[in-house]
């Protein structure tokens, strides 16, 4: 059913809420992990003089992502892009042609994510494919 997962990650435990369940639903079709990560520049600018560090520090955040699909012998593709995150990985999924994405949540509500925006409901609203959305674990 899905040959392609896209599991975007920020290293935030929201979205490491949602990697295991992209991943368990990667092996379950043997699909390919497509583990990305956004570096987002909206805040930035040119950032032209830090970027490769930005873009270093991106690969480190998708390096989990990449060890648990590893470990779970499926095939990966590590990716860091740069742009507006949920344009970007829009774009990504397009190209890649994925069938489905995992995707982490913060589970802000109200003001604060009217405020502050959110990658996955964007994601949630716009992607032409199945959607996962996995909450943040609370304590």
């Amino acid at each position: 059913m899905y040959d392609a997962v896209l599991v975007p990650t920020d290293g935030s435990p929201g979205a490491e809420a949602a990697v295991d369940h992209g991943i368990h639903m990667a092996a379950q079709n043997g699909a390919t992990v497509h583990a990305v990560h956004v570096v987002d520049v909206t805040d930035f600018g040119d950032i032209a003089e830090g970027e490769e560090d930005l873009v270093a520090q991106g690969y480190e955040v998708v390096e989990p992502v990449v060890a648990k699909a590893e470990e779970a012998g499926l095939e990966v593709v590590e990716t860091v892009l740069e742009g507006t995150p949920h344009e970007r990985l829009l774009e990504y999924a397009g190209r890649k042609e994925i069938d489905a994405i995992a995707i982490g949540t913060h589970g802000k509500s109200g003001l604060s994510r009217v405020l502050l925006g959110s990658t996955a409901e964007e994601i949630v609203r716009e992607a032409p494919v199945p959607v996962l959305t996995v909450r943040e674990a609370l304590e």
